[in-house]
């Protein structure tokens, strides 16, 4: 119980990479919302085929869908350094990732 209320205090961010026509990519969807459910985080959805993405897209073309975990940057940007999950992954996964990422930041 303490983790969760740590989660609430560090600000932490989960960056979905995805691509249109992805049916990994909507299942990830789901799972993130249902963590979301339970969970606090700041959510931003990443289109790696969009002009403007070029630097994700030469990263995760091929990978989709890439979920980026991280505690929140001042800058507001993820990086590539950040803890990632691909491709299939479960709401506990994802929960414990989250977990994991706020016990390292400390």
């Amino acid at each position: 119980m303490a983790m969760k209320a740590t989660c609430i205090l560090r600000s932490i961010r989960l960056t979905l990479f995805t691509r249109e026509n992805c049916s990994l990519c909507d299942t990830a969807k789901v799972v993130v919302n249902k963590v979301k459910q339970t969970q606090p985080f700041e959510y931003q959805e990443i289109n790696v085929m969009a002009a403007s993405q070029e630097k994700w897209k030469d990263l995760y073309e091929f990978d989709t869908p890439v979920l980026h975990i991280d505690t929140h940057r001042k800058d507001g940007e993820t990086t590539a350094a950040a803890r990632k999950l691909m491709h299939r992954f479960s709401e506990k996964e994802v929960e414990r990732a989250m977990d994991d990422e706020v016990r390292s930041s400390q």
